[in-house]
C-alpha cells in the first residue's frame, strides 16, 4: 500500500510537514513552538533611560585632552624637543599613539 507524503530525494519526508500537511494546528493556544513576542524570547532589552546615559560633563574635554596631547607628542618627537628622549626614539611615537587610542576608545562611549 503506498503513502500519500511527499517525500524528497531518497525517500527523506519534506522537512516540517506532517502527514497531514501542517506542522501545529491553526488554532492551538498552547505555547509550545517559537515564543510570539520578544519580551517572551528573552531576547527583549528595554531602552536605557536618557538620564542614565549621561557622560559627565568632564568627559567630552578629556577625550580632546587626549586626542590633542596625543598628536603634540607626536609632533614634538619628532622635532625633537621632549626632554630626556632621543632625537625620533620609537618611545615618543609610542606613547603619542597609546594617547589618540586612549582618545579614540574613550570617544566611542561618550554620551
Amino acid at each position: 500500500m503506498a503513502t500519500n507524503t511527499k517525500s524528497g530525494p531518497g525517500g527523506a519526508s519534506r522537512k516540517g510537514k506532517s502527514a497531514a500537511g501542517r506542522s501545529t494546528s491553526k488554532g492551538s493556544s498552547s505555547k509550545v513552538g517559537r515564543p510570539s513576542t520578544a519580551e517572551e524570547s528573552g531576547r527583549y532589552t528595554r531602552p536605557i533611560p536618557k538620564s542614565v546615559r549621561r557622560s559627565p560633563p568632564w568627559y567630552g574635554a578629556l577625550v580632546l585632552v587626549l586626542l590633542i596631547v596625543g598628536v603634540a607628542v607626536i609632533v614634538v618627537n619628532y622635532l625633537a624637543h621632549i626632554p630626556f628622549v632621543a632625537h625620533g626614539s620609537a618611545w615618543g611615537l609610542v606613547a603619542g599613539l597609546v594617547l589618540i587610542f586612549a582618545g579614540f576608545l574613550l570617544a566611542t562611549r561618550y554620551r
